[in-house]
């Protein structure tokens, strides 16, 4: 028996019942019937959906209740859209062309409630701070305002701490309490 697969040689050894077949340098060993006839048929192998299954959906939970089709449809599907989540390589994920309009229901001058200064921090939260702003810039989510340049609504942020790593969080209530809801809110829970 010889087949073609996409890469490397496929080849039977034997004559017995049991024989091996090396298909892309895999070995397998398939049950024959003496003097069966068998054929093999090689589907298409991604190397690069196949280690983007193993590295990235690795810790996805999975429903056990797709079909094995099913998955590997929903595998590729995310291995088509990869460049939209995050990685540890970028982590930030990217969505091309996609705008937010945020509506406010009071017009200028904005009331002092949304012009807060900065809160206090102690030197490590500064530092911190410092580091995730470093961060935003050089991944182009924020941008320096120049000193001529004016803030309309500046929002405080504070860093929140968890098991020794920091987080900053931007204090956004007072702005949320002047905005126009959406029309699909998300739920409080």
């Amino acid at each position: 028996m010889k087949s073609k697969p996409n890469r490397g040689k496929g080849y039977t050894a034997g004559n017995s019942c049991i024989t091996e077949v090396v298909i892309d340098n895999k070995p397998t060993k398939p049950l024959l019937d003496p003097g069966a006839f068998c054929s093999c048929v090689v589907s298409p192998f991604n190397l690069e959906l196949e280690k983007f299954k193993f590295e990235q959906l690795k810790e996805a939970e999975i429903s056990p209740h797709l079909s094995e089709k099913q998955e590997n449809e929903l595998s590729s599907l995310l291995y088509d859209h990869k460049g939209h989540f995050a990685s540890d390589k970028e982590p930030l994920g990217e969505v091309i062309g996609h705008e937010v309009d945020i509506i406010l229901n009071i017009e200028r001058p904005y009331p002092p409630l949304l012009r807060r200064p900065a809160y206090p921090a102690s030197l490590k939260s500064r530092e911190a701070l410092e580091t995730h702003i470093k961060e935003l810039l050089d991944l182009g989510v924020i941008r320096k305002v120049g000193h001529n340049e004016e803030v309309e609504i500046p929002t405080p942020v504070i860093v929140a701490w968890h098991n020794g790593k920091s987080r900053m969080v931007g204090d956004l209530r007072a702005l949320n309490t002047y905005t126009v809801p959406d029309r699909y809110p998300i739920p409080t829970i």
